[in-house]
Parts: C-alpha cells; structure tokens; sequence
C-alpha cells in the first residue's frame, strides 16, 4: 500500500503531532509498505528554521525509509494568534501545490488536525489524486481555540466550524485519538459513530526503556539527590502551568525538592517572569531538548507532571506525555479530568488532582515524595499497562489494517 500523510510537523520538531506521524509511518515502513510525508519545515514552537531551509520552497529527504517531502512553512512562533494563522494558510497552500506535483499517486491520504488547513490541504490532494481521505482528528478544531480563550466566536472561528463540518461528511472514515473526541464529533456535527474510528496514542517501548535515575541529565542539571518533578512539552495556554508555579513557591522553603520545565510555548516567559518575581530557587527551565535525550530526562526525575485548564472540553483528552511517563516507569500526578485520570487510575500509575487545583496538587506532591515505595509501585504499574494497551507499533497494524479496509472498500479511489 502506498500512503501519503500530511502533517505540519515532523521531527526534528519535538511534540506530539511530530512523534505521531514519525513513529507510525516508520512502523508502515518496516511493515513493507511505502509511506510518503508531506510537512513544512521544522521551525515549531520557536518560529525558527535551520539556516539552509529559510528560503527554500520544498525539499526531499528519506528518514527511517519514509519518503519525507519539506515544503514551505511561514515560520511563525507559538505565540499570537494572527502569525499563527498566517503559518497555518501557508503550509496548506503550498502542500496542496507542491504535493500535487512531487507526489505521486499514493493509494489513501491521511491528514492530522491540528492544524485543521492541513487536513484541508490532505482532502485536496485525495480529491486530486481521486484517492480515499481519512481524516485523522488529534484535536477538536476551532473548539480548543475557543477552550483556552484564544479567540472568542466569530466569524473566523464560524468558519472554521463550517470547515471542519465539511471535512467530517466527506471524508472516507474519521479517526480520533480517544472516545471522548469520537462522542464529541458525533454529538456536535451529527456524524455517524460507524464512520469513525479511535487509533490512540501509545508509546514505542523500544525508544522509551527505563534507565538509571542517577544519569547524565541528573549530573549535567545538578540535581543531586533531590525529589524531581518534571514537566516535558508545550508551555502553552491550555496547560495551565502557573498552577504549577504555585505549588512550587508553596514548597519554597523545602530544598528537597525541585520543579523542573523542559520545553518551549507561548507561556514560557511569563512563566519565567513569575518564577523570578517570587524568587522560587526550586524552579529550574530547560530549553526544548532534542527527542533522543528525553528517556534520559524521564529516567532522571522522580514524579511526572501532567496539567491541562479547567475546561469540559479537555475531560476527553489523553495528553501523549502520559504514555511516555508510564513507559518510562514513572509514576505521574494527572491534572486532567476524563479519560486521562480513567487511564491513570485504571494503570494504578499515579495521583489525580483537579485541574487548577494548587491544595491538591500540594497534598499529591507531599504524598508522592514520602512514599518511594508507592512511588516504584506506580512505576512499574505504568510500564506493565501500557506495554499491554497502548504499544505503538500493535496501533500502527491496528491502523494499517484500518488503512487496508478503506483501500479494498468498493467506493474507494473517489476521494472521500
């Protein structure tokens, strides 16, 4: 089967959009069936490309045996709405062009939202190539803008509704990555259930494997013997990370502990700004790493920080830094309602506390630091129920056999 994924981001970019697309493509690949990648290239979050991409149009390159075709992306930072779009129209526009001229024919295209343009840019290309569309839902475009106050109702975001009301009917199958969202789709635009289908996230075990806490990121950080408690991914407006910030000034005058950010997001200063007002010495703040040294930041903390707002909406998100943690034997405390605390207490991996909740938080994280054996416990439970539910290569057969089923359907090759 030949097929043709378009997404935004792709590594080097961190996150998971980029991780998605990467370790499910390279799983097809070795599964002997070639798989083509249409993205922009990589500038996300900090809106910078590498020197040599700034003024090119498109680019090929192979990674892992995927056929990755670069093409051009305003570069914008996450950070400002408008920009934001502009880099958004871009990449559709030009993937839309240039993928209908350096890519050929594949069988089926696959297109992830977020950003919703480029699930458009996808169905164009199926309509074009007169191939099935499958368009794949990571998150609920424009109800996440709305979520996190990033833009109020109006006429855009009107239009994005009615956009992604199209995309939905005329896709050849709709697939999500939770239940939550399958319902969410179904309730607000009147889809049928049987049209689409839930692939969620997982974790590649051979890439996130348990290694010693006393390790290179411990020593090179200087974090001693100190309970660690991380916080890996965007510092963004829907993760409420300030709530993260109080919870450490709460633990201000205890040395034991320290609180660490790794990553980059349009909060990222003000959240540095806060930590300097309140003088919080067991704050710490790392820039965005590459992907291979993250299993060692996993190794090296003690507790993982999982945190989203207050908001309905995000009771039916399951953030991929949670299969990372439990895969890497961590236990997490999850400030996220819905399916994400179902997961954890089901893995019997960790502590839930309402969202935007700093008492509770404060209560886990004392719970956590004086119980190491609970602590180990919740690890290995974490590793143990992932490896059974959430192993990323079983969902890439999963979502092949899917891909399969699309293909050999009689009203396949009209494009949705």
């Amino acid at each position: 089967m030949r097929i043709l994924y378009v997404s935004q981001y792709f590594p080097p970019e961190m996150g998971a959009p980029a991780a998605r697309v990467h370790e499910l493509s390279r799983a097809w690949v070795r599964s002997g069936h070639t798989v083509t990648v249409l993205t922009g290239f990589a500038h996300h979050p900090t809106g910078v490309k590498a020197r040599g991409d700034r003024w090119r149009l498109t680019r090929r390159q192979t990674v892992d045996g995927i056929d990755v075709v670069r093409t051009y992306v305003y570069a914008a930072p996450n950070l400002g709405t408008w920009r934001r779009m502009a880099s958004y129209v871009s990449f559709f526009a030009s993937a839309a062009l240039i993928g209908a001229f350096r890519v050929s024919r594949p069988d089926i295209v696959v297109a992830t939202s977020p950003q919703l343009l480029c699930a458009c840019a996808g169905y164009a290309l199926a309509r074009v190539k007169r191939v099935p569309f499958v368009f794949e839902v990571r998150d609920l475009w424009p109800e996440s803008i709305i979520a996190v106050e990033a833009m109020q109702e109006n006429l855009i975001v009107r239009g994005l509704k009615r956009v992604a009301r199209y995309l939905y009917r005329n896709s050849s199958r709709i697939v999500t990555v939770g239940q939550g969202y399958k319902r969410q789709i179904e309730q607000r635009y009147s889809i049928s259930p049987q049209r689409i289908e839930v692939v969620p996230n997982g974790v590649d075990l051979a890439t996130f494997v348990p290694g010693p806490r006393d390790n290179e990121v411990r020593r090179e950080y200087g974090w001693d013997d100190r309970l660690v408690l991380l916080y890996v991914g965007t510092h963004g407006m829907a993760h409420a990370l300030h709530v993260v910030l109080e919870a450490a000034r709460r633990f201000r005058d205890d040395p034991r502990k320290l609180f660490v950010f790794v990553g980059e997001g349009a909060c990222k200063a003000q959240l540095k700004r806060r930590a300097a007002e309140l003088q919080l010495d067991n704050v710490q703040f790392i820039d965005q790493q590459p992907k291979v040294r993250i299993p060692l930041f996993y190794s090296a903390c003690d507790i993982g920080l999982v945190t989203l707002r207050n908001t309905p909406l995000f009771q039916d998100v399951l953030p991929s830094k949670i299969f990372e943690y439990l895969g890497m034997q961590r236990p997490v405390i999850i400030s996220v309602d819905g399916e994400a605390r179902r997961l954890v207490q089901e893995a019997g991996s960790g502590i839930f506390v309402a969202p935007e909740n700093v008492d509770e938080l404060v209560d886990a994280i004392r719970r956590l630091a004086e119980q190491p054996a609970l602590r180990e416990s919740m690890g290995r439970s974490g590793r143990q129920y992932v490896a059974a539910h959430y192993r990323r290569d079983r969902l890439a057969e999963l979502y092949l056999e899917l891909l399969q089923r699309i293909c050999d359907a009689p009203s396949a090759g009209i494009g949705g």
